[in-house]
């Protein structure tokens, strides 16, 4: 009877947590998703409503914004500088970091914890200390315009975040199948080529998602590097709607809205994979 009457406590409790649980996860969503519905509305009202009623819904829809954001924005190609970017830095960094990250967890060399702690260094350099001798060097070169000169910083602070993530997914790999595929004849390239990637795809997910998202909303750089027009980024595109004497607030948002329409597709897309690469990554670190 004791037994029985203890099973049915724990099972009280287990529902009393798992109640608690879920209730903080809708709060938790709420608080994503409210701000995020707000900024569509607001997209679609005209200024004079937003300051008159700003959490009502608009009496008349302004898809007008959106063109405007698109046109007179330049978001097309913006989006595409953008798109060039990230690609481009998210294929080298994750080529290059996937090796080293191999090498590290794999190989066996004197140096290779020296050089893991060598590229965690990387994650603790704010990018501010090095804006101005970055933008000096780059001047001298005549990269301070092009689209070149924020790659390059781009792919040396994904390269950290990314070599640090798929150490963990190599790690979890077992030894016995690069023995075995030595012991077939296999080189080391070949291992990494057909064995170690194949397995470690989902660290690949996770660390690309990361590194595309962060770049593609990264500010900083690219506002101090890129003047010309025709080579402006995304999210400095963005900072044209503010002005210094008047804010379309409602045209500013439309452009928010086409600005984050990717990224919110990406997680989408992946949502899976990326929490059961998150959830693997955490366990094999």
């Amino acid at each position: 009877m004791a037994s029985v009457m203890t099973i049915s406590k724990e099972k009280r409790q287990a529902k009393a947590v798992s109640t608690v649980i879920y209730i903080f996860l809708i709060l938790l969503a709420v608080i994503y998703i409210v701000p995020l519905l707000w900024v569509l509305i607001t997209s679609l009202k005209d200024d004079s409503t937003l300051m008159l009623s700003p959490w009502a819904m608009p009496a008349q829809i302004e898809w007008g914004n959106y063109e405007f954001a698109w046109t007179k924005g330049h978001l097309g190609t913006a989006m595409l500088n953008s798109l060039i970017v990230c690609s481009v830095t998210l294929v080298v960094s994750m080529f290059f970091g996937a090796m080293a990250a191999f090498a590290i967890a794999k190989l066996r060399w004197k140096l290779s914890k020296l050089t893991m702690y060598y590229f965690l260094i990387g994650m603790m350099i704010p990018i501010h200390t090095i804006l101005i001798p970055l933008f000096v060097q780059f001047s001298g070169w005549g990269m301070s315009n092009t689209l070149i000169g924020i790659i390059i910083p781009y792919i040396t602070f994904s390269l950290p975040i990314t070599i640090y993530i798929m150490v963990g997914f190599f790690e979890g790999i077992p030894n016995e199948l690069f023995e075995a595929a030595c012991i077939d004849g296999c080189s080391v390239y070949k291992m990494f080529g057909t064995v170690a990637i194949p397995l470690a795809k989902t660290g690949f997910m996770v660390t690309g998602l990361m590194s595309f998202v962060s770049n593609w909303n990264e500010l900083l750089l690219a506002m101090v590097f890129i003047s010309d027009e025709t080579k402006k980024t995304l999210p400095v595109s963005l900072t044209k709607f503010v002005g210094p004497y008047h804010t379309n607030y409602c045209q500013m948002f439309a452009a928010i809205m086409i600005a984050i329409v990717p990224t919110i597709i990406a997680y989408v897309a992946f949502a899976n994979q990326i929490v059961e690469g998150l959830t693997a990554g955490a366990v094999k670190g």
